[in-house]
């Protein structure tokens, strides 16, 4: 449950799954990834930053880029999960998984993706 003014609303979540929620959410507002959106609008705000997604069954993965210093990994991974059963680009997606580590390309953001 989401609270509009205060962010996410633990309830019966434990402390753990709060915390790494809690981390998930810091990440996205990192990155700039918005909680819910359509594939369109996702690949229309990431379109210049050197993004990649593939639908991967219910899911969109996504790597993005991120400057973390020169010489350094840069690419993170990001799940994106479909919350109907319209899966066009016009469907709904939840973000559901975040990488807290970098990679020093898509491919492997979007194997870590891919094992999520």
């Amino acid at each position: 449950m989401k609270n509009p003014c205060f962010g996410p609303v633990y309830g019966n979540m434990d402390e753990t799954e709060a915390k790494g929620e809690n981390t998930m959410m810091n990440l996205a507002k990192k990155y700039r990834l918005p909680e819910t959106a359509t594939p369109e609008s996702l690949e229309i705000q990431f379109f210049t930053d050197l993004a990649v997604f593939l639908t991967y069954g219910d899911k969109i993965l996504m790597s993005g880029y991120y400057f973390n210093g020169r010489g350094a990994d840069n690419h993170y991974g990001a799940v994106y999960t479909f919350t109907t059963d319209n899966h066009t680009c016009e469907g709904e997606i939840r973000l559901t998984a975040i990488s807290d580590s970098f990679f020093p390309d898509d491919g492997h953001a979007i194997a870590w993706a891919m094992a999520q």
